[in-house]
């Protein structure tokens, strides 16, 4: 009987792990997304600091649309996420 209540303690310990695990991971991925959002953010930010201190307008030709997807391909998130996603992750 003790058995039993040692096992059904240790299942609801590792169900709760799971869990949390589970959060984690959610928590994890949202602030890699914000992080992301944050980097292009500033990357266009920048680019309208620039054109206000008298910068070249390189892009003029192109529409805004494709500025801003260039921005948010070019603005490091890959590699900032890449080295920052290792020190949130659970072992």
């Amino acid at each position: 009987e003790n058995t039993d209540e040692i096992r059904q303690w240790m299942d609801s310990v590792l169900d709760k792990m799971d869990h949390y695990k589970a959060e984690h991971h959610r928590y994890v991925k949202e602030a890699v997304t914000l992080l992301e959002l944050a980097l292009w953010k500033a990357k266009l930010d920048e680019k309208e600091e620039n054109f206000a201190e008298g910068g070249t307008k390189k892009k003029a030709k192109l529409d805004a649309e494709s500025v801003r997807k260039e921005k948010r391909i070019t603005c490091g998130a890959d590699t900032v996420i890449k080295n920052i996603l290792p020190f949130l992750q659970l072992e």
